[in-house]
């Protein structure tokens, strides 16, 4: 049986059809089904189910997984080829066990949903997400990747649905019987192989960063607001995935290029409470001061639900308790099966281009912030030092940003008081 052309494969896919996808013999040598989770329904997930392992995953692009909160299973994988396993999921709403070919098929439809959101999820479930390497089947040629990139290919969200298939005896179906098994069910039969050659002569546009959440932010309103640093337009917007509101803090009338922004992590404990274990109060007061004093003005994005860089704050407490028994505030993370900087960048970007601005001088000692602005179009003209709240209770937690996590900071950071600090670093 020859192989279907893959211009045909993606028209099945279009179509709401299984396709059969086969990978190399040094590989894992076996065939996955594979279809558009949008379009995954009772009848079709039964059908895989019944000739599959029964171990239904969705595939998706680093953009979904991200949106949706889906980190990857473990820190340190030991799969062999890799996998990137998340935490497996069930829809939050119109479920019942989670494990029926109905209650899977909406599901997937939820993780295929472009306006679904973290909470439309419940952890654990019954479908395992897979997060696909941004370069494709060119760069890891597995069936997760052969999957996203059929459905981009196909014009289809780059969420899919993929299993393996098994002979009746239990074992991996090899080439012979997925010929056969697709020319018994009129299915479409590719490879990965094939598919790679394919997209060498036909190569998919570059993939643009944050593609499906160009619409991120909402702007909703603006006010004045006199504060003690001063008064400032404070601007609300909507962020349509997460449902967050966050605001941009505009001192004078900032032009589009050049701009001094702070964009700034929301911090209860640092804040409303001063907590001494970390610099976030002071920073805040400091870029306030800062872009009031600027002669051009200055914006400062107050970016809600990323307490404790993105993981909350009752796991930012979880992580102080481990940090009191020794571990610092990077392996606390990790030991809470958390990311060490779990926070999204995007709607910040939004909000910058919502306003024109193109350019910017960045107060922030974050490399790490300075790249995921600049993947949102947003050009850095440098970072600008925000060295301020220093004292005895942080200084570790800083010194562990510095060395760990690539922040710039000084060499040597000693106890001092944040007055001090701001004097310093303005003088």
């Amino acid at each position: 049986m020859a192989l279907t052309p893959i211009p045909e494969v993606l028209e099945a896919l279009k179509a709401g059809r299984i396709v059969l996808v086969a990978d190399d013999e040094g590989r894992e040598n076996e065939g996955d089904a594979i279809m558009a989770a949008e379009f995954a329904t009772k009848e079709s997930i039964a059908w895989i189910v019944k000739n599959s392992s029964g171990l239904i995953c969705a595939p998706m692009s680093r953009d979904v997984a991200d949106r949706l909160n889906l980190p990857i299973m473990v820190e340190h994988n030991q799969d062999t080829r890799k996998t990137a396993y998340t935490l497996t999921v069930d829809a939050a709403h119109g479920v019942t066990t989670g494990i029926s070919a109905s209650d899977r098929a909406l599901t997937l439809n939820v993780l295929a949903n472009p306006l679904s959101v973290s909470h439309d999820l419940i952890r654990p479930g019954h479908i395992l997400p897979l997060r696909a390497v941004d370069g494709g089947v060119l760069e890891r040629p597995g069936h997760t990747e052969a999957a996203v990139d059929l459905l981009r290919m196909a014009g289809l969200s780059p969420v899919g649905v993929i299993a393996e298939i098994v002979d009746e005896d239990g074992d991996m179906m090899r080439m012979p019987g997925l010929e056969k098994l697709a020319d018994k069910e009129n299915m479409p039969l590719t490879t990965v192989a094939a598919l790679i050659n394919y997209l060498e002569a036909h190569p998919l546009p570059a993939r643009i960063e944050g593609e499906m959440d160009k619409d991120r932010v909402v702007f909703e309103v603006e006010t004045n607001v006199p504060t003690e640093n001063g008064t400032f337009r404070m601007r609300g917007y909507r962020d349509r995935t997460t449902g967050t509101d966050h605001v941009a803090i505009v001192a004078g009338n900032p032009g589009g290029e050049d701009v001094l922004v702070r964009v700034h992590s929301e911090c209860l404990t640092g804040e409303a409470l001063h907590s001494l274990k970390c610099e976030c109060g002071p920073q805040l007061d400091e870029a306030l001061r800062m872009i009031e004093a600027d002669p051009n003005g200055g914006v400062v994005l107050y970016m809600r639900g990323q307490e404790g860089r993105g993981i909350g704050l009752v796991n930012k407490f979880k992580a102080y308790q481990l940090q009191e028994q020794g571990l610092d505030t990077l392996d606390a993370n990790l030991a809470l099966g958390l990311p060490a900087d779990a926070r999204d960048y995007t709607a910040a970007a939004r909000m910058l281009s919502d306003m024109g601005i193109r350019s910017v001088r960045l107060l922030s000692n974050n490399p790490e912030k300075q790249r995921q602005l600049e993947k949102y179009g947003i050009r850095i003209n440098g970072l600008v030092p925000l060295i301020v709240g220093l004292g005895e209770f942080n200084t570790g937690y800083l010194n562990v940003k510095r060395d760990r996590m690539g922040h710039q900071l000084p060499g040597i950071l000693p106890a001092i008081e944040p007055a001090v600090a701001a004097k310093e670093v303005t003088a």
